[in-house]
C-alpha cells in the first residue's frame, strides 16, 4: 500500500481534526486545569488555528492541493518557530529570563499594536515558567512536536498522488 495515495481531502480533514484537537486540549488546560496562557502560548494557538483553517479550506476546496499543502506546512513551521522560542526561554538560566510584563488585556488596551505583536512573539518572564509536564516535556515542547508533525503531514500532501474525489 502506497502511503502517498490517500484521498487528499480526507488527509486535509485529518489535519484539521488534529488542529481542532490541539485547540481543545489548550482550552481544557486553560479553563479546566486553570493554567493561564502566556503571550507565546496565545501566539502558538493562533498558529494552530491558522494551520487548521488552511487544512479545512484545502479539504473543502478540493483543488490546488499543492498550494494548500505548502501554506499549511508554512503555517505549521511558523508555529514551530514560536514553540521553539518558548522552549528556549524555558531552558534559560533564571538570571537570563526576561522580565515579566503586564497582562495581555492591559497590553492590548494601552500599547501600540506593533509593541503588542512584538510582546506576543518574543515572550516574557511568564513564558519561562513551566506549569505542567507530561513525560518530562512541557506544553511548548509538546506543541513544537505537534507543529513538526503537522508540517510533515502537510508536506506529504504535496506529494500525494491520489486523485481527489
Amino acid at each position: 500500500m502506497n502511503f502517498l495515495k490517500f484521498n487528499p481531502r480526507i488527509c486535509f480533514f485529518l489535519g484539521f481534526a488534529a488542529c481542532a484537537g490541539l485547540l481543545a486540549v489548550g482550552a481544557y488546560l486553560q479553563f479546566v486545569e486553570e493554567l493561564e496562557p502566556c503571550p507565546l502560548c496565545i501566539s502558538q494557538r493562533l498558529a494552530i488555528l491558522a494551520t487548521g483553517v488552511i487544512f479545512l479550506i484545502g479539504g473543502l476546496h478540493n483543488r490546488g492541493r499543492k498550494v494548500y499543502a505548502l501554506c499549511s506546512a508554512a503555517a505549521a513551521l511558523i508555529g514551530s518557530s514560536v514553540s521553539a522560542r518558548h522552549v528556549w526561554l524555558q531552558h534559560l538560566p533564571p538570571e537570563e529570563v526576561p522580565e515579566c510584563s503586564p497582562g495581555l488585556e492591559y497590553v492590548f488596551q494601552h500599547f501600540p499594536l506593533a509593541d503588542t505583536i512584538k510582546l506576543m512573539l518574543t515572550g516574557t518572564g511568564e513564558c519561562a515558567k513551566i506549569d505542567w509536564t507530561l513525560l518530562g516535556l512541557s506544553i511548548p515542547a509538546w506543541t513544537l512536536f505537534a507543529f513538526l508533525l503537522l508540517a510533515g503531514w502537510a508536506s506529504l500532501q504535496f506529494f500525494n498522488d491520489a486523485d481527489p474525489v
